[in-house]
């Protein structure tokens, strides 16, 4: 049986019909029982495995075999910036909608892949397709996955722009606050003032952390207070998203934070000022040669397309796989840059390209 070839209009249909579905973490409900009756009624066997009482993964997996690669798409999204205009839009080339980037194009290229690897008859090749729920919240999905399977290898098709990613930089989530005593605005300091302390510990922190350089990425995602009137408030909070390049000392750089909020507190005993790491993923570098990074550079080799391996600069499902001794390649279509955004796009050219890379990493990894 020769090989078959994927069928971009099908794909088109499936990934417009995946944009319409909304699925912000927490709620992928409809988008995977949509899921699970599409490759149904295209003659996948699909395993349901839970992840709580109201969500599921999607896994498809050969009998009696051991999985030697695993192909991970997320199915959730962040929350629509707005709930009117999140559906799926084109515009020549560009699909526009929630999810397009991150990652419903992925998603939509490995089950055309899957679907067109299938139809040749490889029904028991050691490849399975992992369709995961929530990687953008808490990344549950995942850590239920490694929980249950065991694989050596995962291509995980988060937005590179089709560039092949064998490592990914780590991530660490902190809360900075500060909590101090409510009182009357005329009669107080500023060292009374719980905004003002956290906003002096934050001009530090960005101060050290733009001196460590470009391997350390930070991001201040929420600053808020509590809020009572005319009154000097008593809490004050920041969240900070730091992605750390996989040889930067992450235990350092904490120590470095943590320092900056225990000097700051020791000048001021009327606010007490808290530093919590409240998520930290190592990053990770693929370095040592093995079947499917080999297969995929042969595959770019034969379609033309240019070599250039990079490291995944986001945090992703990719970071808990290696940590449970899985070695993640991040590989799929869109920019990491359209990802999260209000006019969130891919080109449909690079979905179905996806599509063909995915495809033609199966036929090299399971020849007939």
């Amino acid at each position: 049986m020769g090989n078959s070839r994927i069928q971009p209009a099908r794909l088109k249909r499936l990934f417009r019909r995946l944009v319409d579905i909304y699925s912000p973490s927490g709620k992928e409900e409809e988008i995977s029982d949509y899921l699970r009756g599409y490759l149904g009624r295209h003659g996948l066997a699909v395993t349901l495995q839970p992840v709580d009482d109201h969500r599921n993964n999607l896994i498809v997996a050969p009998e009696d075999t051991e999985i030697e690669v695993a192909f991970i798409g997320h199915l959730d999204t962040i929350s629509a910036p707005d709930l009117d205009a999140y559906g799926y839009r084109e515009d020549g080339d560009r699909i526009q909608g929630l999810g397009t980037a991150d990652m419903k194009g992925g998603c939509a290229a490995m089950i055309e892949a899957f679907l067109s690897f299938q139809e040749t008859g490889r029904k028991n090749a050691a490849a399975a397709l992992c369709l995961v729920v929530g990687e953008e919240e808490t990344g549950d999905g995942a850590r239920q996955l490694i929980r249950e399977y065991r694989f050596p290898w995962a291509v995980i098709g988060e937005p590179t722009d089709l560039v092949p990613c064998f490592g990914s930089y780590g991530y660490v989530e902190v809360l900075l606050g500060t909590k101090g005593r409510r009182m009357h605005p005329s009669v107080a300091e500023r060292r009374d003032n719980a905004i003002e302390v956290l906003l002096q510990v934050m001009l530090k922190t960005t101060h050290y952390l733009n001196r460590l350089g470009p391997k350390i990425i930070y991001n201040i995602r929420d600053l808020s207070s509590s809020r009572g009137g005319f009154v000097v408030p008593e809490r004050c909070e920041a969240w900070l998203d730091l992605h750390v390049h996989p040889t930067a000392p992450i235990g350092d750089i904490l120590t470095g934070l943590e320092d900056i909020c225990i000097q700051n507190s020791a000048g001021n005993l009327d606010i007490e000022i808290e530093f919590r790491v409240c998520t930290l993923e190592g990053g990770y570098e693929i370095t040592d040669p093995g079947p499917v990074p080999t297969a995929l550079e042969a595959v770019y080799n034969h379609l033309g397309l240019y070599w250039t391996p990079a490291l995944f600069r986001s945090h992703s499902d990719a970071n808990q796989l290696w940590s449970a001794g899985v070695k993640p390649l991040v590989l799929g279509p869109g920019r990491l840059e359209q990802a999260h955004t209000h006019d969130e796009s891919v080109s449909f050219d690079q979905v179905r390209r996806a599509a063909d890379l995915y495809l033609d990493l199966l036929y090299r990894l399971f020849p007939i």
